[in-house]
């Protein structure tokens, strides 16, 4: 039986603002990227879903940004090597203190937005943010988008990896998602979005923008909290997986 990791981008509410249905999608999800102040989130935020997700037993990560809130950590920074390491370090670092005083224990590391893009095709990058996991913590999984130079950064310093596919996004034929600037970034149609994601776990392949098959790794899928239906959705995702004979376990365990 295939088995799959579903993943979501939650804790990214700041101050009074008030974004995503964090506690009700904890119930469809066997993983969480917690934001860790810089995109998204807050202390207080931060304490709060550290909290719910071991409540609820859903294995945590933390989601290091760009220090970017008004652009949501998905406008693209020219920063350096160093400088991404450092970010990721302090961010790691953040979220661990809630782990460690609510008594969790951090699973794994998924880059947020503009950072996680950037590091897909930017080898020096991947290896600074590979090398920030690996110094925190070796045990800790780097989360990365499939066939990306993250994921071969990961391996390559002596990271466990999960390969991440999406469900709500498209592809192109060298493998990348389709940037949110374009037309077509987004899948709108929750029924192609679920079929797009079972072919990619259980054929190991996705249609491009481009009309051709790109071979694909899937061993986490991720679903975005900030959508207006992304409860629904989550629920549709994970019960058609289930119906089509997935079954959605987290990595560890």
């Amino acid at each position: 039986m295939n088995t799959i990791d579903l993943n979501c981008d939650l804790g990214e509410s700041f101050g009074v603002y008030q974004l995503g249905h964090d506690e009700e999608i904890l119930n469809e999800v066997t993983s969480v990227n917690v934001a860790c102040g810089f995109h998204a989130g807050d202390p207080s935020v931060m304490r709060k879903t550290v909290q719910l997700a071991l409540t609820k037993n859903v294995r945590i990560g933390a989601h290091p940004g760009l220090h970017d809130l008004v652009g949501f950590g998905r406008r693209n920074m020219n920063i350096s090597p160093r400088e991404a390491y450092d970010i990721v370090v302090y961010q790691i670092g953040a979220l661990n203190g809630f782990l460690q005083a609510e008594g969790g224990k951090m699973q794994h590391v998924k880059p947020h937005g503009a950072l996680y893009n950037m590091a897909a095709k930017d080898k020096r990058l991947s290896e600074a943010i590979a090398e920030a996991v690996y110094k925190v913590n070796p045990e800790l999984i780097l989360y990365g988008l499939s066939g990306s130079e993250l994921i071969r950064a990961g391996k390559a310093i002596g990271l466990r990896t999960a390969s991440e596919v999406f469900a709500d996004r498209t592809y192109q034929q060298d493998g990348t998602l389709t940037p949110r600037t374009e037309e077509n970034a987004l899948i709108e149609d929750d029924r192609e979005a679920v079929s797009q994601v079972i072919r990619m776990v259980k054929e190991g392949k996705v249609l491009s923008q481009q009309g051709v098959d790109v071979p694909i790794q899937a061993n986490t899928i991720c679903i975005h909290g900030d959508g207006a239906h992304a409860l629904t959705f989550a629920r549709y995702v994970r019960s058609s997986l289930e119906s089509s004979g997935i079954a959605v376990k987290a990595i560890c365990g």
